[in-house]
């Protein structure tokens, strides 16, 4: 299967692609992207822009990230060089199925057969990988400190900002899940989750980040930061402790990688659902996916299907690598053997599979940096499912994250809880190789909808030469969690009836239940960038 080749200069979208001389910022918060082109401005490379991003997102859309949470990358540097950082804490030690399921039945009040993992309080926090994720993508790759990358960042903190009225909406969640004092003191005002416009200030977490500034991300897993982590998770009945915190280390590991239509999409690998998207895009060339009119109940139904196999292989076997031997999931060969389960007709013999990870909806931030170099990197963040756990660390202002409800109580089941094990994890940042001097970073945020995401992107640039706006923009689908295929709105009418009589259960959603989309491409010097309105999404360039 070849695609046609991307035509830049093709202007079909609500907006048009973003063009700048010396870098380009797309994330899903404008304030956040202006972070970045401060410190790009100020000589920093796309790494350095990367985390101020990040960094500025942990404060002005502090409803999906925070120090509490993950952070992963997939790049590629000016000199060539293509990899990915994964930083994701594990269970606390202590932390054996056992003692959570006694631990959760005593708080619930239930038998302990009954007991399953929750979806958030303390028994679901696992150690942040933020900060000491920022500081190892700097250590390795930057051209600037941590200190001068969170300025911005701190002074959002500090000085404040206006609210917008995406993440208004969002924050309303904290208002019932936070119980605590310094919860709620940190993240509400006056009880309250700030409106639309409000200009809000929040200074135990600026506090924190001149910390981290200060005295590098050390300071959040030893000492008084690190004690307040676990003092939080341990009063509230978890294991979290401070040698939990002292022991992560991010890691530098190889992306995983496919060939869709001539080009080279990279991946995560496990315990990241990265392998999810390559198998799809496998499978989807085994049964020429790519060759159906754009936005058709044909090419919609090829893709979905495609998915469904993916879903079900990658949720039956993605957890920590260390814990559990994992099929090669991305090769042809397993492509070919899973696309026979396809053909005109719905498949409803196929499903998720078993990871139960209460992720289909999580929410998550994204940036995707392209500077003039070369540096091309996509860095994704996440608290989880909104502000997470609902615990807040005594007076530093980190909402700890929920990450571990992914795990299962079942012995059996692969994504099982065990000390020191990373649960299987939905972040997924994405690297296309077009050419030997022509890259973009991208992803789709959004829990299981960032695979579906993915395979999308691809396909409408690869086989339909759509520019990278036009691509984003363009309508979706996603298959859920209870069997059904949703359509936006916007692609309902014909094309839902055409899949309804193909024997799926069509729904209709907003386009706000598709995820948001960040893209940057370097291609031999040139830069452009693209996000699309499901959020915030905001390109900005030097």
């Amino acid at each position: 299967m070849s695609g046609p080749t991307p035509d830049p200069d093709r202007f079909t979208s609500r907006r048009s692609t973003v063009y700048a001389p010396n870098g380009i910022v797309a994330t899903s918060q404008p304030l956040a992207a202006q972070a970045g082109v401060e410190i790009l401005s100020n000589g920093g490379n796309a790494f350095d822009a990367a985390v101020a991003t990040a960094a500025a997102l942990n404060v002005v859309e502090p409803t999906s990230t925070g120090l509490g949470g993950d952070v992963f990358a997939c790049y590629r540097t000016a000199d060539g060089e293509v990899g990915a950082m994964r930083s994701c804490g594990g269970a606390p030690a202590d932390a054996t199925r056992d003692r959570v399921r006694k631990a959760v039945a005593a708080e619930e009040g239930v038998p302990l057969y009954e007991v399953e993992m929750p979806e958030t309080g303390a028994h679901t926090v696992t150690v942040p990988g933020t900060a000491r994720g920022w500081e190892a993508t700097l250590d390795r790759f930057g051209a600037q400190s941590l200190g001068d990358v969170l300025r911005p960042a701190i002074r959002y903190a500090n000085e404040g900002y206006p609210v917008t009225e995406v993440v208004a909406a969002q924050w309303q969640h904290g208002e019932d899940l936070f119980e605590s004092d310094n919860a709620r003191e940190a993240y509400l005002f006056d009880g309250s989750a700030p409106t639309v416009g409000q200009m809000v200030t929040l200074p135990k977490l600026g506090r924190t980040l001149e910390r981290v500034a200060e005295e590098g991300a050390d300071v959040v897993y030893e000492g008084d930061i690190a004690a307040a982590i676990a003092d939080e998770v341990q009063s509230n009945g978890g294991f979290l402790t401070t040698d939990d915190l002292a022991a992560f280390e991010p890691e530098f590991v190889d992306p995983v990688s496919t060939t869709y239509g001539g080009v080279e999409v990279y991946e995560l690998p496990p315990n990241n659902q990265g392998l999810v998207a390559l198998e799809a895009l496998n499978v989807a060339t085994e049964i020429d996916a790519g060759d159906h009119p754009f936005g058709s109940a044909e090419s919609v139904h090829a893709f979905a299907e495609a998915m469904k196999v993916a879903f079900h292989d990658g949720h039956r076997y993605i957890t920590d690598p260390e814990h559990e031997e994992i099929p090669p999931l991305a090769s042809r060969e397993w492509a070919a053997k899973r696309a026979e389960e396809i053909g005109d007709e719905a498949n409803h013999d196929v499903t998720f599979g078993v990871a139960d990870a209460h992720a289909e909806d999580a929410d998550t931030v994204l940036c995707c940096v392209a500077d003039a170099a070369g540096n091309v990197v996509s860095f994704i963040n996440s608290r989880f499912a909104g502000f997470g756990s609902g615990l807040v660390a005594g007076d530093t202002g980190i909402a700890l994250q929920n990450r571990g409800a992914s795990f299962s109580l079942d012995d059996d089941h692969p994504n099982r809880l065990e000390p020191g094990k990373r649960p299987f994890h939905t972040l997924i940042p994405g690297l296309i190789e077009f050419g030997a001097d022509d890259w973009a970073a991208f992803g789709v945020m959004g829990g299981y909808m960032q695979p579906q995401g993915h395979v999308q992107v691809v396909s409408n640039i690869v086989d339909h030469g759509l520019p990278a706006q036009a691509a984003l923009d363009a309508p979706r689908w996603r298959y859920r969690e209870d069997g059904t295929l949703a359509v936006e709105d916007r692609l309902g009418g014909s094309v839902g009836a055409k899949l309804a009589r193909k024997g799926h259960d069509v729904r209709l959603l907003p386009a706000s239940m598709f995820g948001g989309a960040q893209f940057a491409r370097w291609e031999d010097g040139t830069l452009s960038g693209a996000t699309e309105p499901r959020k915030d999404g905001q390109v900005a360039g030097y």
